[in-house]
């Protein structure tokens, strides 16, 4: 009895090694097959860089934001440049978009947020949940952004800065990425249909909500 003990022991072991074996001669083990190895580089009047993944370009109407596809991931890269990027995350902040890390990459300073969204706010339906991923970079005259949105089909994590979505993509971008000064750059008032004035006033109310008067607000809708 001791003697077949041993030997589904051994047989264990011998499977085990195996396994192992297998998992170190593809790669599994070593981080050889961690992330994908195809790429694709794009360029704007903003911004060039290398996407991880066969990406194409899916809308470039507009000058200052171009929009593109990764279909085997299912996510959606959305690049655009602003005068006042700062500005636009205030915005974002009392929607809930806050508490970004701190990444200095390649000589640019972002701020990476992680969000997530559902489509036409049908929050009813927690299996249709888009994770999205902004990172934020303001220069001394524009700001720059770039939105991940990891679509609910996605298999890539895009929860948070140790998730692949992140590790796997969006740090390889942004390692790759080159920053461009460019003129005539949008105004973000006049996104938003304001006047300079307006704008500043909405502003305002938003740093004081920032800085503790939760009332500051109300009334603005």
């Amino acid at each position: 009895m001791e003697n077949k003990n041993i030997i589904i022991v051994l047989v264990a072991v011998v499977a085990v090694l195996a396994i192992a074996v297998g998992l170190f001669a593809t790669g599994m083990l070593n981080g050889d097959n961690s992330a994908p190895t195809t790429t694709t580089d794009f360029k704007t009047d903003f911004m060039e860089g290398t996407f991880v993944g066969n990406v194409t370009l899916k809308d470039d109407n507009l000058t200052f934001m171009r929009s593109y596809m990764d279909n085997d991931n299912h996510i959606e890269y959305n690049i655009s440049t602003v005068d006042d990027s700062d500005a636009l995350m205030d915005i974002y902040y009392i929607q809930g978009v806050m508490n970004p890390e701190h990444r200095t990459i390649n000589g640019n300073d972002w701020n990476i947020y992680f969000a997530q969204a559902v489509p036409g706010n049908d929050t009813q339906n927690a299996n249709n949940t888009m994770r999205i991923i902004i990172c934020q970079s303001q220069a001394e005259k524009q700001g720059y952004l770039i939105y991940a949105i990891i679509d609910s089909k996605s298999k890539v994590n895009g929860t948070n800065i140790y998730g692949e979505a992140y590790t796997d993509y969006i740090e390889p971008l942004l390692e790759s990425v080159t920053l461009k000064e460019s003129s005539n750059v949008p105004k973000i008032y006049e996104e938003f249909g304001l006047t300079e004035s307006e704008f500043n006033q909405q502003m305002d109310l938003i740093k004081e909500y920032k800085a503790g008067n939760l009332d500051a607000l109300e009334g603005t809708g």
